[in-house]
């Protein structure tokens, strides 16, 4: 076996590893290994031709390719060593890495410190049970997006996509552009799952329908798809009999949600959140495990690639911190509890105290659209902060700073946030 060792190994080379890797070599880390299992670093960015990034990090407008590409040549620069077409099979608890790849064979890794930033999946068809026949035609919409800007290779001619999510919105699009007819974007839920600019741009703009509160009931065809019956469904998200009809087509896309890429994490003893199936962390996104980080859409989707490059740089930096031993040992952690409509938060916990911390952001949405909204942070029953939101969409994330001196005056170990509708 190949045995190698490294300060720091980040386990992923899209956007989330590449902006840890980064911030952790401005922070003082000098021993630095990427490991990614593509061919090329950029992970999901480099099928994302569309533009939309970048407008918050880097206050213009890029595509996926040109975002990914910044955070390349930063890597490049800095002279971060980079492992391609590598997979990695194992991560311990003592933080050995072992992986295998072509030139060097099954390698052993001995890191002091690990970044776990392996993304996220798509849900496929037989992870939300769609009965039918099993024919050609029926794809992910991220495999769809990947044949069409990576491969030159066009799925179908006739559309339905399941799922109204970013990217099958943006598949929407991409489709109708390309030729083909798309006869609608089908939502299970009363509202899209996906950024409001993305409705606008990606549906509207092209007269393609969004039918809300319908889902595909049956797939039919013998080899190649020939049409999905449709049907509406109740509050209970179950098919209304007798509202069922039959859309004609040769292609199902479907975008019916992103699970976290953690077989990695669970073998590793990483404890993992039920709701977002990512990694429990603290505000310095370190697992369970000290000397082990998560970011980026291991550790929840996020909406926008811009909020991906924040939190891994958060976690670039403390994975420098703990191998300068600056970073603080968690002997008392206070607990953050997601209350009334809210569907998740993160961090889960907060350190009590930390030297020169100025304050803690959470990250959460909302489990359904709300107006007028008021977002409560609440220590038993004393309300230590409270933030309006006009508007509440599970598809957007929302951030609320925590002050360190609020931290400080905390007097129970665990913090509840909740969203209200109105509020004073």
């Amino acid at each position: 076996m190949n045995k190698q060792s490294y300060d720091l190994v980040v386990v992923g080379g899209g956007p989330a590893g590449l902006a840890a890797a980064q911030e952790a070599y401005d922070q003082g880390v000098r021993d630095i290994l990427i490991m990614e299992r593509d061919f090329e670093l950029g992970g999901i960015l480099q099928q994302c031709i569309h533009n939309g990034f970048g407008l918050h990090f880097f206050g213009e407008e890029l595509t996926g390719p040109e975002y990914a590409q910044r955070f390349m040549e930063k890597v490049a620069e800095r002279g971060i060593d980079i492992k391609l077409d590598t997979m990695v099979l194992e991560v311990t608890p003592d933080k050995k890495v072992y992986a295998v790849n072509s030139k060097e064979g099954m390698l052993e890794i001995d890191a002091k410190a690990v970044v776990m930033a392996m993304g996220c999946r798509e849900r496929t068809r037989e992870a939300i049970g769609i009965p039918g026949s099993r024919v050609a035609g029926v794809f992910s919409a991220g495999t769809a997006q990947r044949y069409i800007n990576m491969e030159g290779y066009m799925p179908g001619k006739k559309v339905v996509i399941l799922g109204s999510g970013d990217i099958g919105l943006i598949m929407a699009r991409r489709m109708h552009l390309e030729g083909a007819e798309v006869e609608a974007v089908l939502e299970l839920l009363p509202f899209s799952g996906g950024l409001t600019r993305n409705i606008v741009q990606c549906l509207d703009d092209f007269d393609i329908p969004l039918r809300l509160s319908q889902t595909v009931t049956r797939i039919h065809g013998k080899e190649r798809l020939e049409g999905v019956s449709v049907a509406k469904v109740d509050k209970n998200l179950k098919p209304i009999p007798g509202s069922e009809y039959y859309i004609e087509c040769d292609t199902l896309l479907l975008s019916v949600g992103l699970i976290p890429e953690n077989e990695l994490s669970v073998a590793a003893g990483i404890e993992l959140a039920s709701v977002t199936g990512g990694p429990i962390v603290n505000e310095c996104r370190e697992t369970n495990i000290n000397g082990i980080f998560a970011c980026g859409n291991v550790l929840h989707v996020h909406d926008l690639v811009d909020y991906v490059t924040e939190e891994s740089k958060l976690a670039g930096k403390a994975a420098a911190l703990y191998l300068q031993d600056k970073i603080v040992k968690r002997d008392k952690e206070i607990n953050i509890i997601a209350g009334d409509n809210i569907g998740y938060i993160v961090p889960h916990k907060i350190t009590e105290k930390i030297e020169e911390r100025k304050r803690v952001d959470l990250y959460m949405r909302g489990k359904r659209p709300m107006e007028n909204a008021q977002i409560l942070v609440m220590d038993g029953d004393k309300k230590l902060f409270a933030k309006k939101e006009r508007f509440v969409k599970p598809a957007e994330m929302i951030s609320i700073p925590l002050p360190e001196k609020m931290i400080e005056q905390l007097e129970g170990s665990t913090v509840e946030v909740k969203i209200v509708e109105g509020g004073e």
